[in-house]
Formats: C-alpha cells, sequence, structure tokens
C-alpha cells in the first residue's frame, strides 16, 4: 500500500512548510508529497496567504529529491490546457520525472468571482475536463496535436521538451460523482483519489469505476485507488482507518495535513502506517 501526504498551502510561512516536505523526503515511507490549487484560503472563515500550487511545486521539485510530486488536484477552469501541458512537460523533466497531474474540474465559487474566471456550469465543466485529459495526453504523447474540440482548437501544437516519464506523467483524476468524474477516470486516469468519504463510499465507487471501465474495455487494475485521509490526531486511529480503506479497495493512502506543519507528525505517522506496507 502507498502512503503520502498532502499540504494546504494556506495560512503557513514558506519554512514551516519547506521544512515539512524535507521530513517527509527524509522518511522512505512517504512516497509522493501533494498541494492543493487555490488563490485563496478554502474551509476556512478568515484571509490568509496562499501558495499558488504549481509554482510552489516547481520550487520544491529542487529541493526535495526522492518523492514524487503534484497537485491535488489542478482546478481546470484556471489555465488553457495546453498552457497546463506546457507546465506539466517542464516539471516532469526538472524534477526528473517525478510528476502526477492530478486534475479536477474547479468548484469554488468565491474565487471565481473575485478573480473574474468564469465558472461554467456542471456538465460543461465536466465536458471541459474531458476535454482537457484528450489535449494534455495528446501534448505530452505526440510530436504535433491538431484537435477540434468543442472549447479548444490545437493547429500544430507542440509541448517541448516532452517529459520523462512515458508515455506521459500519470493523469490523476479527483472526485466523486459516479456519472462523469467516474466516467472520465476510467478513461484517462492512472489514479483516481477519492477526496473523502467512509470506506464504504469508497467501496460503492470503485465498484461504479469497475463497471465503467467494462463498458470501454479497460482493465481496472490499471487504475491505482487512492483516497485522502485526514492527518495530524492519532497515527493509531490513521493507520486504523487507512486498514479499513485497504480493505475496501484502496491502494494508496493520503494523508492530509494542514498548518501549522509539525514535522515530528510525519515520523509518528509512519511508524503506525509501515505495518501495512510490510
Amino acid at each position: 500500500m502507498r502512503l503520502s501526504f498532502k499540504t494546504r498551502p494556506q495560512h503557513s510561512d514558506w519554512r514551516h512548510i519547506l521544512d515539512f516536505w524535507k521530513e517527509a523526503d527524509r522518511i522512505e515511507l512517504y512516497d509522493a508529497g501533494w498541494v492543493f490549487d487555490h488563490l485563496d484560503p478554502i474551509f476556512s472563515d478568515r484571509p490568509g496567504p496562499v501558495f499558488e500550487g504549481w509554482t510552489m511545486l516547481a520550487a520544491l521539485s529542487g529541493i526535495v529529491h526522492r518523492i514524487r510530486l503534484g497537485v491535488l488536484v489542478t482546478g481546470n477552469t484556471y489555465r488553457h490546457p495546453a498552457v497546463l501541458a506546457n507546465m506539466a512537460a517542464t516539471l516532469d523533466v526538472v524534477s526528473g520525472g517525478r510528476l502526477e497531474i492530478g486534475l479536477g474540474t474547479g468548484w469554488v465559487e468565491a474565487e471565481h468571482e473575485a478573480y473574474g474566471i468564469p465558472l461554467p456550469s456542471w456538465k460543461e465543466r465536466f465536458d471541459r475536463l474531458e476535454e482537457t485529459c484528450e489535449i494534455l495526453d495528446a501534448l505530452l504523447t505526440r510530436e504535433i496535436t491538431d484537435l477540434d474540440g468543442p472549447f479548444h482548437a490545437l493547429r500544430g501544437a507542440r509541448a517541448e521538451p516532452k517529459p520523462i516519464q512515458k508515455p506521459r506523467p500519470p493523469i490523476v483524476i479527483g472526485g466523486t460523482g459516479e456519472k462523469r468524474t467516474l466516467r472520465i477516470a476510467a478513461r484517462w486516469a492512472d489514479q483516481w483519489n477519492l477526496p473523502g468519504g467512509e470506506p464504504d463510499v469508497l467501496r460503492r465507487k470503485v465498484g461504479v469505476l469497475h463497471h465503467h471501465c467494462a463498458d470501454i474495455g479497460r482493465d481496472p487494475a490499471e487504475i491505482e485507488v487512492s483516497v485522502k485521509v485526514k492527518a495530524g490526531g492519532d497515527p493509531g486511529e490513521f493507520a486504523e482507518l487507512a486498514s479499513e480503506y485497504r480493505d475496501a479497495g484502496a491502494h494508496h493512502v493520503i494523508a492530509m495535513f494542514e498548518a501549522p506543519f509539525d514535522p515530528a507528525k510525519l515520523g509518528a505517522l509512519a511508524d503506525r502506517f509501515r505495518p501495512l506496507v510490510s
């Protein structure tokens, strides 16, 4: 079973985030680190500092040298997919092939209103997410891409240099929707992430994902199943819950930490989690 961690980069200074990531890089059990993609603090009643996810990840890629890196998840409404493809290719190269591309529809209305970013209907957001997956896959694997989609048209488009990982960095689709999210994951994802919910919820969603895979003839074993679990409390309780998620179909648990970031919590959690991967 794979263990990674996520830091919400809000209400913290850079030094504390950096110390936390350096400690995780030192602990071999942690396979990857994740940040979020928001422009304002979320799940918070107060304003405060927020580090931009992709820029932050690029900086971290030159400081931590072992763990894999990802934004969980990238808000699809914030960037043109061809620009995102070039960002991903660059980050995969500079990190030595450690990038995982997390993708989601985008959802925080207040952020979109504050920055003047259009927030389409839910249907259009899912349609755009599906098109983004197609564009990313094409630009990161083909020499030249020509594509006429409902939202974007590419003419002789290139993303160079190509990423180190072949055929491309893994695509991680995050979300819970059974009709669209899991169907998109069945088609495009190398990993599907459940952002929260009880183990029985995961078990049901995995069944739906497998159904969508059967519809398109894809082996569901090709898709890693991950789940985010709140961390920072009792490490033993975390490990017990992780075991239940494993029994429900999870291959990967992402420990979600919030500020203040205490590096000592990483070691305590890893010690209790270790029997699950032995």
